[in-house]
């Protein structure tokens, strides 16, 4: 059987590193864009005339990067986060619907649904709750993808709820890259709160894990390691041989980004992959160093 993945998002970050791992698996993959382009399809034409009949499983990486400090936290930028992330799995799960090639559906959603707690440790049987904007938009993300696909015989519907993405070229790493080259990176306000992470290749041998094994329901995409953002920075300026000396105060953090995004970096709940590691998942990156080590190339 042929294997032919389309990826909502696929230009992005996770999404186009999704898609050279899973080509490099063997596997046929079909980008979703908003512009057209070779083995690409629209949004428009998913909506129009559903997903094309050689495809069999899909993966929905799309969203719009919260922690973009280029843009302000406006009621017009929280509407396209929220909706390039409700609405593209929203379209997706209706589609499927029309599809009965389809044999698994994954989502990528967030881990801001779990509350910061001093000595709760979630798992996948945690759903989590509704106590602020981040939080808010993981569960209707999540309900979004559930909305028109429950799992059945035909279509397998799992939910990936992912932690920072640790990769070289994007997300956090290439925020912090440079501050931490020069020697003056440092911890998010006092650097206690924790940091669920993942590293990119443990992220998409996930997926093609899911995809393969046809596995249903929430599954924590997050490194075994729970570490706080001190840690992790700490670990990070050691990789580099630069020192680790100067926090960046909350109010600034706060400035830059907005209270409610703030959050992001300012809070974070103690979270372990049960379900994934007792589906047979291996992770190659189970602790910071080696994830960083890889990134810095040592």
């Amino acid at each position: 059987m042929s294997k032919h993945t389309l990826i909502g998002g696929g230009t992005g970050f996770i999404g186009s590193h999704l898609a050279k791992h899973l080509a490099q698996k063997g596997y046929e993959v079909t980008v979703v864009s908003r512009m057209p382009g070779l083995k690409r399809i629209t949004w428009h034409e998913i909506e129009k005339n559903g997903i094309p009949n050689n495809v069999n499983s899909v993966v929905n990486a799309t969203g719009q990067n919260v922690l973009d400090p280029s843009r302000r936290w406006t009621p017009g930028f929280q509407q396209n986060v929220w909706n390039s992330r409700v609405n593209s799995a929203k379209t997706l799960a209706n589609a499927i619907q029309a599809s009965p090639q389809i044999t698994t559906f994954v989502n990528l959603c967030g881990v801001s649904l779990y509350r910061p707690s001093d000595t709760k440790v979630y798992t996948e049987q945690d759903e989590g709750e509704d106590y602020d904007y981040m939080s808010r938009l993981c569960l209707a993300w999540e309900a979004a993808a559930r909305g028109g696909n429950a799992s059945s015989d035909q279509c397998r519907s799992a939910i990936v709820r992912t932690g920072a993405v640790v990769g070289r070229d994007g997300g956090m790493i290439k925020g912090i890259w440079l501050p931490f080259k020069l020697g003056l990176g440092g911890p998010m306000g006092t650097g206690e709160q924790i940091m669920p992470w993942i590293h990119m290749h443990d992220l998409c041998s996930l997926i093609q894990h899911i995809i393969e094994k046809r596995e249903t329901g929430v599954f924590n995409g997050v490194a075994p390691e729970i570490v706080s953002n001190k840690g992790f920075s700490q670990i990070f300026a050691a990789s580099l041989n630069r020192p680790c000396l100067f926090n960046v105060p909350e109010f600034v953090v706060k400035a830059i980004f907005g209270e409610e995004r703030a959050a992001l970096l300012l809070s974070g709940a103690k979270i372990q992959p049960k379900r994934t590691l007792s589906s047979g998942f291996q992770f190659k990156y189970p602790s910071v160093k080696s994830a960083v080590n890889e990134v810095v190339g040592n």
